[in-house]
């Protein structure tokens, strides 16, 4: 049999949007109910291994070593999925042999309460992903300062809700194997007066509608391909993926492609939940014209991940599980601890020694035996640790 040509499987693709096929009768989109999905699904992560730990060497990762004893209560707010798993515990109990003094206070329900637990001073720590706009904002005009921000895990490479790396998809049919950041702006971005770094905005940053690429020809195809569009997919720009996606490649400015089609999650009556990333990756298979991101855990036979250069001319990087963990696949993810410290002060002693446990051989050996974040390399532990000085 012949395989369908490519123009006709974007016909049928065009037909499937336009109608609303797939059907989603039991879609459930009430919050609250997304919510418990969620929740459900997480949870079901949380006690299994993904990675086998003796996958990582960490022989490079400086031993701990305590500087003192220390005692207290340490309050850590903030990200739900060191709780949902096993490593909270394990970094409660290995911390614990060393400062038996010392007790936890985990309030880890979402990232979104990381960051307000730090400014109205309940937290000591707050684990969380990367510090939003506001966020950041919030904890500056409180405190004139900006928090300590530690990495302390890699995302996972693909462990949904774990910070996975994020991978763009292509239909299997398309020529295209290789990106750099400069061309997904084209893709995804739109003509911008500038773009932010934290809360600092850059009108350096701005690009005219001339560098917007809105087909396939734009990027060197060739044939049936030039002229055709490309039909740009992306999750709701409220989620995280979509802001670090704005920031890695749309220079923070959220000028994106007008034609952009977005996805969000919701809950089926059987109480599961269906992955907006997920029904993205499907509908990629579907219209080979498509692009769109996700985890790699998505991908389908017809469909097929792309390498990613940060400028022309490469290194062109594949993602994978060991470019995520050593952090050369430019869409991994990070992980931190955020702490208010005042300029010139030093860090209080109890968050400064569990900070160093967690950055050290040990504290890294535990997220590998918990299986779904991935452990720092030494030199980025290293340049962590040089934070607390």
């Amino acid at each position: 049999m012949r395989p369908f040509h490519p123009w006709i499987l974007a016909v049928a693709a065009a037909l499937s949007l336009a109608t609303g096929a797939p059907a989603q009768e039991d879609a459930l989109r009430d919050s609250l109910t997304v919510q418990k999905a969620r929740n459900a699904m997480v949870k079901g992560r949380g006690d299994r291994t993904f990675y086998p730990a003796d996958k990582f060497d960490l022989s490079a990762l400086p031993p701990y070593r305590p500087e003192g004893t220390v005692s207290g209560t340490l309050r850590l707010w903030g990200s739900n999925y060191f709780t949902d798993g096993n490593l909270g515990r394990y970094w409660e109990e290995g911390f614990r042999r060393y400062h038996p003094g010392v007790s936890f206070y985990f309030h880890l329900t979402s990232a979104a309460a990381a960051i307000p637990a730090l400014i109205t001073e309940v937290a000591d720590i707050a684990p969380n992903r990367r510090i939003a706009w506001k966020e950041l904002l919030g904890f500056q005009r409180t405190f004139s300062h900006d928090p300590l921000e530690v990495t302390v895990v890699h995302g996972s490479f693909d462990v949904p809700g774990w910070s996975n790396a994020l991978v763009i998809f292509v239909h299997r049919s398309n020529p295209i194997g290789r990106l750099t950041l400069a061309q997904l702006d084209g893709i995804y971005g739109a003509e911008r007066s500038g773009g932010w770094v934290g809360t600092e905005w850059h009108p350096e940053f701005a690009r005219g509608p001339e560098a917007n690429i809105r087909t396939w020809g734009q990027l060197g195809l060739t044939g049936e391909w030039a002229d055709k569009p490309i039909h740009v997919l992306g999750l709701n720009l409220e989620y995280q993926q979509a802001t670090d996606m704005a920031q890695w490649f749309l220079k923070g400015s959220d000028k994106w492609n007008e034609k952009l089609r977005m996805y969000a999650n919701y809950a089926r009556k059987d109480g599961s939940l269906a992955i907006g990333a997920k029904l993205m990756v499907d509908d990629i298979g579907e219209d080979p014209y498509a692009i769109g991101y996700g985890s790699y855990s998505y991908r389908t036979a017809a469909t097929k991940p792309v390498a990613i250069a940060v400028q022309e001319g490469g290194p062109y990087v594949e993602p994978t599980l060991e470019t995520a963990q050593d952090g050369s696949y430019p869409f991994h993810d990070q992980v931190f601890f955020y702490v208010n410290r005042e300029p010139g002060r030093p860090v209080d002693p109890k968050v400064r020694e569990f900070i160093r446990y967690v950055l050290s051989r040990e504290g890294q050996t535990a997220v590998a035996r918990d299986g779904k974040y991935l452990p720092l390399p030494a030199a980025v532990a290293r340049e962590q640790l040089k934070k607390l000085e």
